[in-house]
């Protein structure tokens, strides 16, 4: 097994009030059905259980859960860091933050995730592991920004 990583950042304006975008980045049943490739998210007091859909990197099937420990600073900042059970070990695993604040006509949103993935590849595949990660991260961005103005009724 080989670790491969791929991170993203990205930020707007929100035509919507800061504690709206809160409501909906702090609810994890409809994060899951904003997010594509995501089965369910479950809360478990300070941490959060992703179950993921099979996905598939160079000819190798993924179906993976991970736990992640969630940090709330009220209406500003959301941390998550993976932190599986203890005498568990989890194969897929995200690091990263949403920072929220006021601006005009709107909230700034500003998000970073870096998500990190052991594989049965060799490491000289990390060029296309990660290229092809990268893709994957890029629709899920890419839906998810679209499912969240949505939910908000905020036009793009």
């Amino acid at each position: 097994m080989n670790r491969f990583a791929a991170r993203t950042e990205a930020k707007a304006v929100v035509r919507a009030g800061r504690d709206e975008i809160w409501e909906a980045l702090t609810d994890p049943a409809l994060v899951a059905r904003m997010t594509p490739f995501v089965k369910s998210i479950e809360a478990r007091g300070e941490h959060w259980l992703w179950e993921m859909t099979g996905l598939e990197v160079l000819g190798v099937g993924i179906a993976s859960a991970f736990t992640e420990r969630m940090t709330f600073t009220d209406l500003e900042r959301i941390e998550f860091k993976h932190d599986p059970p203890a005498g568990t070990q989890e194969r897929t695993g995200v690091h990263g933050w949403y920072d929220l604040s006021d601006t005009e006509g709107g909230t700034h949103l500003a998000t970073s995730l870096e998500v990190a993935v052991e594989l049965p590849l060799p490491r000289v595949s990390s060029p296309a592991v990660t290229t092809a990660m990268k893709g994957v991260m890029a629709t899920m961005g890419q839906r998810f920004s679209h499912n969240l103005l949505d939910h908000l009724g905020v036009a793009r």
